[in-house]
């Protein structure tokens, strides 16, 4: 890709960038609720102290122009301040980020290591009991509901059997010094193999929760990509000249049946961020995930305009290296 390319797709992030926060600003205004009379719940303060907290809380200005120091300031990365955390929204984003990142990560790892293999041997092994099972697998993967799966999951393993935890990040989180931020990694670093494994073991229904129903989905897009790319003229030419099965179904088979599966795959980690919402707060998940629905009941708006502006970035991003991504697979795709 050409600079001038790679500029042009970067340059096409701005005005997506101002949809998503006009989008966003508008839906908050079209809310019902007041993030004054639920800051103030049942006291009795009188009309000149509330106010004087809207007129804090910059809510006394017109909506117009409340919109444009939004977008004055996210420039910058000022995104003012958390109504209810009392401290600026960065801070707080910039606090429970790794650990959504870290839940999406695992997720994304579990879904990939189960998929890929698993669609490929469906593939190679049409209409056996393997592709059966995994034809049925994958449409009770996308069948699920996600808190119906995460629930299930943590009545099975959490309570029945009492294997793992059900909430939470660590028992010993605070006897790990922070370097990246993901308590795994972390935890790792220290040589402290009792956090790590207490991370892990908190980790595993959560992303468990989110990997599976990816997995499903690309389980279906590798198997399906997979048959096109066998019945290829390029892959009958292979096995005719006497290449091993194995060198022609991953050196020349598999590497172009991955592009529709790499496609997918970044749509799906967009779905993730949005996904962890409710998983986060069924499994007390303390990431950004969970901040986003607090803030969504409390009305505390710089936080909902910031975190969703952020995971529509994160999500444009993703899917423009899944892009660049196509170049290293198939160098006869050009964009």
């Amino acid at each position: 890709m050409s600079l001038a390319k790679f500029l042009e797709r970067l340059l096409q992030l701005i005005p997506v960038m101002l949809g998503v926060s006009a989008i966003v600003f508008l839906m908050i205004l079209i809310t019902p609720g007041d993030p004054v009379d639920i800051m103030l719940g049942e006291q009795q303060a009188t009309p000149e102290q509330r106010e004087a907290l809207r007129k804090d809380m910059g809510l006394d200005q017109p909506a117009a122009q409340r919109f444009g120091h939004f977008l004055r300031n996210a420039a910058t990365g000022n995104f003012g301040h958390s109504y209810f955390h009392r401290r600026p929204v960065s801070e707080v984003i910039l606090e429970r980020l790794p650990a959504t990142i870290e839940l999406t990560l695992a997720a994304l790892v579990i879904a990939l290591m189960i998929s890929i293999p698993l669609g490929v041997l469906a593939a190679v092994r049409k209409n056996s009991w393997v592709d059966r099972s995994a034809t049925l697998g994958s449409l009770l993967g996308i069948s699920m509901p996600g808190f119906w799966f995460g629930l299930l999951l943590m009545l099975v393993f959490g309570v029945w059997m009492q294997w793992l935890p059900i909430s939470g990040r660590s028992d010993m989180a605070s006897q790990v010094p922070v370097v990246t931020s993901f308590l795994t990694v972390d935890a790792l670093l220290a040589l402290n193999f009792k956090v790590f494994a207490s991370a892990l073991s908190h980790l595993a229904l959560p992303a468990i929760t989110l990997g599976l129903p990816m997995a499903a989905v690309l389980t279906r897009v590798t198997r399906t990509s997979m048959l096109e790319v066998l019945r290829q003229d390029y892959v009958t030419f292979a096995e005719a000249k006497g290449l091993s099965p194995r060198r022609v179904l991953f050196t020349h088979a598999l590497r172009n049946a991955l592009i529709p599966t790499v496609t997918m795959a970044a749509l799906e980690v967009g779905s993730l961020l949005g996904g962890s919402m409710i998983v986060e707060t069924i499994f007390g998940w303390p990431g950004l995930g969970r901040v986003v629905v607090e803030s969504i009941f409390t009305r505390n708006y710089p936080m909902i305009q910031a975190a969703i502006l952020l995971y529509a970035l994160t999500y444009v991003l993703i899917n423009f290296l899944a892009d660049l991504l196509y170049t290293v697979l198939n160098p006869r795709v050009t964009l």
